[in-house]
């Protein structure tokens, strides 16, 4: 509900896990109840949503809610048709496949008509990657850049990281990216060949989950270990030169 004005609903930004066996340990309770009482759902992937919405056990059964799409390839002029519901006075749930919504993910867009329109904008709390990945890696957290993907071919790509490692000597500040989960071990190996041997390389793999893996040390130091299996695993990229 919408205190401030009666007439138009909420949209509620749920998080959702980062892995189908932490419910309970990413999600207060609190959220949970928020998001098990809403009828209508905006998500970026409908199998993903409906399992995540199953675990939680809404109170309508799940064939009873609706599901509405956005993703990267919704439109500008679709926006407004998923208002609709909140501008008649429902409560509508906004989900993404990043966790958190509005943080790299196509939600950002809706929230941002959202408030044009006069709709209550409302973040409940919940696992952020970058965010976790941030404050294990002990590097700077007052100055900070997500930069999301790097450049897919490998010649750009290791340009890319020396631009972005420069900047981070220069500002002193943390460089954060991800990867396709299935290029996650070239990019680690790029890294490690092309950035120097005292620039600080943090991954941070599974967050929040129980096979969790935070490594976070010197590029000459990493080149010492025998390095983990990235492979098709969510990770985060986080460097500081």
């Amino acid at each position: 509900m919408n205190a401030n004005n009666p007439q138009k609903g909420t949209l509620y930004l749920i998080p959702t896990t980062l892995g189908d066996d932490n419910l309970a340990k990413a999600l207060p309770p609190a959220v949970v109840s928020v998001a098990q009482k809403l009828d209508i759902f905006v998500v970026e992937n409908e199998k993903t949503a409906r399992r995540f919405l199953g675990a939680i056990k809404t109170n309508k059964p799940l064939r009873e809610l609706t599901l509405l799409g956005l993703n990267e390839h919704t439109s500008e002029k679709e926006l407004p048709a998923l208002l609709a519901p909140l501008l008649a006075g429902q409560d509508v749930g906004l989900m993404s496949e990043a966790g958190c919504p509005g943080i790299a993910d196509p939600g950002a867009k809706l929230a941002a008509l959202a408030h044009r329109k006069g709709i209550r904008v409302a973040p409940l709390v919940g696992p952020s990657s970058i965010l976790l990945a941030l404050m294990a890696s002990g590097f700077n957290g007052q100055r900070f850049t997500f930069l999301g993907y790097l450049p897919i071919e490998k010649a750009q790509r290791v340009q890319k990281l020396k631009e972005i490692e420069q900047i981070s000597r220069k500002n002193h500040e943390t460089q954060i990216f991800i990867e396709t989960p299935y290029r996650n071990q070239h990019l680690l190996e790029d890294i490690l060949a092309n950035c120097n041997a005292e620039t600080r390389l943090c991954v941070a793999c599974n967050l929040s989950l129980q096979n969790e893996l935070i490594i976070s040390k010197r590029v000459i130091e990493w080149k010492n270990l025998p390095l983990p299996d990235l492979n098709k695993q969510p990770t985060v990229f986080l460097l500081l030169a």
